[in-house]
């Protein structure tokens, strides 16, 4: 199975849905606890929730496998993006719950993380980068969106409910003040939902690995609370939420979109 897809798109824009993927191999599942083989910390549904980006004009590269195999939003040396509080690695052994990935004595050698990083993780890395180029090549400028979402409750990782539009840019060092403005401008216009910017997800390691503005390319993290647009036990999508949420997105991809001199 190719280990990820890419839709070159026409915009300045470049959608990135690191874990969206949700397929593992069958040697990996057969290791793992029966509820890791649910693959319940997928960013479920984002490829549906993002897919009006297209008629944006935006590039979206997705993944087919899960972040249980590789998480594409860690370092490739799993450096903790968030010292001293609970964060998932590179090749997650426990998952958002605190129960393990892995049945006992199965986990992951460094040799297998190694194989899994050339695997997987350097693919879709250079596809981005590669995308990034070319789309600054023709615009000038790029902005890359990297669009998350997780369960609203997760006390492993956070205190209480988690707002509902999680926006970072790493305390404003990947993206230039400007576009984090627009940004501000467009959640503080709605009235639906919760929003925080650069509160518990300041945004991963594509958000601030990538986002240099001073050389033309800003980077957003976007992470949504699932209770807005899916059943967070089902895993079901919500038809009669989603549009909602969608609409708020939309507005937000579009503020990306100002040419520089409107700005």
């Amino acid at each position: 199975m190719q280990t990820y897809s890419l839709h070159r798109g026409t915009a300045p824009l470049l959608v990135s849905l690191p874990h969206d993927g949700t397929a593992v191999p069958d040697e990996l599942a057969a290791r793992m606890t029966s509820s890791a083989r649910r693959v319940p910390d997928t960013d479920w549904h984002v490829s549906r929730l993002y897919a009006f980006a297209r008629e944006l004009g935006a590039s979206v590269i997705v993944p087919n496998f899960s972040r249980y195999v590789v998480d594409l939003n860690r370092p490739p040396d799993d450096t903790s993006l968030y010292p001293g509080q609970n964060t998932t690695g590179l090749c997650p052994i426990v998952q958002f719950s605190g129960a393990a990935v892995y049945l006992p004595e199965q986990q992951p050698s460094p040799a297998e993380i190694a194989a899994r990083v050339e695997q997987y993780w350097r693919p879709y890395h250079g596809a981005l980068v590669a995308e990034l180029a070319r789309i600054q090549a023709q615009h000038g400028r790029v902005v890359l969106w990297e669009g998350h979402s997780i369960r609203s409750v997760v006390p492993f990782l956070f205190d209480g409910r988690l707002p509902d539009l999680n926006l970072g840019t790493s305390a404003g060092a990947s993206c230039s003040p400007a576009l984090q403005q627009r940004l501000i401008d467009v959640l503080q216009a709605q009235r639906e939902y919760s929003f925080v910017v650069n509160g518990r997800f300041k945004g991963g390691y594509i958000t601030r690995h990538y986002g240099q503005p001073q050389r033309g390319v800003d980077a957003i993290q976007l992470e949504l609370a699932q209770c807005n647009y899916m059943d967070e036990d089902s895993f079901e999508y919500r038809d009669d939420r989603a549009p909602r949420l969608q609409a708020v997105i939309r507005a937000l991809l579009q503020a990306c979109l100002v040419p520089a001199a409107s700005a």
